[in-house]
């Protein structure tokens, strides 16, 4: 895997963006690249929205130590770049290499959504990768789970991070219900897309209300909220984490272009590995 088999990470989380919504994404008053996750020998590139490649030089991020890029929906804001990744992970094909997990609209299209995957692109990941609701897949030594959720997109997903010492929840976009909550429990890290503040509700998004319901109901060491909206900024994400805290008792955290989480810190023990065979 040429630059990437050297590669060791120390946990980390980054944020190459944290906007959302036509009017943040179109003027860039939030980068939308997506976020990293680092563990051990892995490195996902979680929704690479438009500008990941250059969030991902800004803040030093080789995408080249890409291990696969999952994508939770077929939406701009968590797709556009998808091509450009794989383009630059994979020296355009001519080392082919990673992984691809995405969604049915993504990767294969439907009756009227073409597929924002290419086939040139296609063609230079070692795997591709379709996955539903309810699936898992075991890359390396972690397991990725897809979650339901409720968005535009009918087949859109969130996902569950399973590694050696941390659980890691990433909502995606999706409205709330108690059915998508559930699938969250027994995550050490929650990552909620939270584009409203206050009780803005939007059939197919979180507000800052539902967040503080979900925060109850799982009761994570640490929960970070991103891919804010307009309303959402000009609210202040730090003061609405803040209430959120106040609220539940949990840590809450707001997340800024560019931050860097090490997950290690919220996880009391390290726990046993919960990885079947593949």
């Amino acid at each position: 895997m040429g630059e990437s088999e050297d590669t060791n990470f120390k946990p980390r989380i980054i944020f190459l963006g944290t906007g959302a919504g036509r009017f943040v994404r179109g003027k860039q008053e939030r980068a939308t690249g997506g976020i990293i996750i680092q563990v051990a020998d892995n490195q996902f590139h979680l929704d690479p929205g438009p500008g990941s490649l250059v969030a991902a030089s800004h803040y030093g991020i080789n995408l080249r130590g890409n291990t696969a890029v999952i994508i939770s929906h077929a939406h701009i804001g968590h797709c556009n770049d998808v091509n450009a990744v794989i383009d630059a992970m994979t020296y355009s094909g001519f080392d082919k290499q990673g992984v691809l997990v995405s969604n049915q609209t993504l990767i294969n299209g439907t009756d009227t959504i073409k597929p924002y995957l290419t086939e040139y692109h296609r063609n230079c990941m070692e795997k591709i990768m379709v996955i539903k609701e309810g699936q898992k897949v075991g890359i390396n030594d972690v397991e990725i789970q897809a979650l339901k959720a409720d968005h535009d997109d009918a087949n859109s997903l969130g996902f569950k991070f399973l590694t050696p010492n941390f659980t890691l929840t990433y909502s995606g976009d999706t409205g709330y219900s108690n059915e998508i909550v559930e699938q969250y429990q027994k995550s050490d890290i929650l990552i909620l897309n939270i584009k409203n503040p206050g009780n803005k509700k939007e059939a197919n998004n979180l507000c800052s209300e539902d967040a503080v319901k979900i925060i109850k109901k799982v009761n994570p060491k640490l929960t970070i909220i991103t891919h804010f909206g307009k309303e959402m900024i000009e609210a202040d994400p730090i003061y609405e984490a803040r209430e959120m805290q106040k609220q539940t008792g949990c840590q809450v955290i707001a997340a800024k272009d560019g931050m860097i989480i090490n997950p290690g810190f919220y996880s009391a023990f390290a726990k046993q590995k919960t990885l079947k065979s593949f």
